[in-house]
């Protein structure tokens, strides 16, 4: 794919070209310049976090509580919640990303889910946090969108890969037979026709390549493997169920790998939504058919994303003439770490946090989505509440017209029509984050306005120096959760009548 096809992989080109860039007398000075940057936005973030942490001693207490358009916005998840994490991401993101998640939530918390709140007692009758409630809804609504514009995603590329698999071996079978010949009429090597930095990288890539036994070796143990410890730790997943999810992994994995070196977009979550359904549908509801779905998506995302992403690294090591086997030999290495890392990370965010709680710090959407496909692919359209199915319909719909109509029009009119994935995000999570993000992509904004060319090369530091620093304060917060260490302060924001009714409680103590 690197060398034959010459795929782009835009951003492990991008990557290379950062890399290439800084042994240079002028990357070098701006790399120093970058890492200042990134030191000083990481310290701010990181004793910003330390700050919050004194005013959240208990629920809805704290900056991330601040009621910054009013009670009643917040009441709908509008809010800014003063997240370093989320600025960084949003100056990160493209400008049309983070409007499409503002447009969600717009259309979802401003519009859609107050609206389906007033028909309570006629559309739903359980809570609002119940799967059969208003959180069914939000849920469901949300997938629609996610599977319209997967399966669009998944089609489109799927064309581009195929059609562009065929121009590339009709071009390669009519190259076939015919010579280069030099200027003196005698034929020339192949190699003269190409340029000599590629001949040093094509040379420099395939001197320590990987051997194919080996792959297809290391690929058979690794599935068997599975197939023996799997269904131990998963019950209701059955030995044949992870056979089936390796042999069809290699062909998905070679068409996202191939997509991706297209088109940057990897499509590992479609296919993981599709393990899901095809999987769970399989087991049945009465043998753990959820269980099975899910454990059969995180076997295909795995496999399909590892190819997509190890081809983006390999194109930044055939570009900056890196060694491809000691590219590999770290990826190993740094797997076999995760393997110790994640869980002990999990168990430590597990048990200091009250992860997958929708209105807690660590709310975990994701999870609560994909545990609910499960669900749909194994109980059917009877576990949505009412209407839910027609919405659910619209909006599905409504993802592939969007992405079909930024297909055809020109790009200076597709650059202001929403994403539909992004839009999706919000319409569980809420408005909160998107005022972030929002906030990260105005400052961006302006400072591409004032100076355009420092901006680009200072914006990725400084938007990782608010994301990382934040993200390592957890740490800390995590040893201080599990020691029972709670914050000395609860700053927390009521109504003026609720304020005089807690003023009236107290007086009476």
């Amino acid at each position: 794919m690197v060398i034959d096809y010459k795929l782009i992989y835009p951003s492990g080109t991008a990557t290379a070209t950062i890399i290439n860039g800084f042994h240079t007398p002028q990357g070098d000075k701006l790399a120093r310049k970058q890492v200042r940057a990134l030191g000083k936005y990481f310290t701010f973030s990181f004793l910003w976090g330390f700050f919050q942490w004194f005013f959240a001693a208990g629920d809805d207490c704290g900056f991330a509580q601040f009621p910054t358009f009013g009670l009643k916005a917040r009441d709908h998840e509008f809010f800014f919640d003063f997240s370093a994490t989320y600025i960084g991401a949003g100056m990160i993101c493209p400008h049309l990303v983070n409007l499409s998640i503002l447009f969600g939530a717009v259309i979802s918390w401003g519009l859609m889910w107050p609206l389906i709140h007033n028909h309570k007692g006629d559309w739903y009758t359980a809570s609002d946090e119940s799967m059969q409630g208003l959180k069914g809804y939000k849920v469901f609504v949300s997938i629609a969108l996610i599977l319209g514009d997967g399966l669009y995603n998944f089609a489109k590329i799927l064309y581009i890969t195929v059609t562009t698999m065929y121009s590339q071996w009709q071009k390669n079978r009519t190259r076939d037979g015919l010579p280069v010949v030099t200027s003196d009429g005698n034929e020339a090597p192949v190699d003269a026709a190409i340029p000599y930095d590629e001949q040093q990288r094509n040379e420099m890539f395939m001197k320590d390549s990987i051997p194919l036994w080996v792959a297809g070796a290391g690929y058979v143990a690794l599935s068997a493997i599975s197939i023996g410890v799997i269904p131990k730790i998963f019950h209701p997943v059955k030995w044949y169920f992870v056979l089936v999810a390796y042999i069809v992994a290699p062909v998905l994995a070679f068409c996202n790998a191939y997509g991706c070196g297209l088109t940057d977009w990897s499509l590992a979550a479609t296919y993981g939504k599709l393990a899901i359904f095809i999987f769970g549908a399989w087991a049945g509801k009465e043998d753990g058919g959820v269980l099975a779905g899910l454990a059969a998506c995180g076997v295909m995302m795995s496999i399909v994303s590892t190819a997509s992403d190890l081809m983006q690294d390999f194109k930044t090591g055939y570009l900056t003439m890196s060694s491809p086997r000691s590219m590999f030999v770290s990826q190993v290495i740094g797997t076999a770490m995760g393997c110790i890392i994640a869980p002990c990370t999990f168990w430590l965010f597990y048990k200091a946090f009250n992860v997958g709680d929708p209105n807690g710090e660590y709310p975990a959407p994701y999870a609560l989505i994909y545990r609910n496909m499960a669900i749909l692919g194994v109980e059917g359209f009877g576990a949505l509440p009412n209407h839910c199915l027609t919405l659910c319909y619209c909006f599905f719909a409504a993802a592939i017209v969007i992405n079909l109509i930024r297909d055809r029009v020109p790009k200076k009119v597709s650059q202001y029509i929403p994403l539909p994935m992004a839009m999706a995000i919000p319409f569980y999570l809420g408005g909160y984050f998107a005022i972030d993000m929002c906030v990260g992509t105005a400052i961006v904004f302006v400072w591409q306005k004032m100076n355009r060319k420092n901006a680009d090369v200072m914006v990725p530091a400084v938007a990782s120096g608010l994301i990382c620093g934040d993200g390592v304060w957890t740490l800390p917060s995590s040893f201080l959760a599990l020691a029972k260490v709670n914050p000395p302060i609860c700053m927390k924001f009521l109504s003026r009548s609720m304020n005089t009714k807690v003023d009236a409680l107290i007086n009476q103590g």
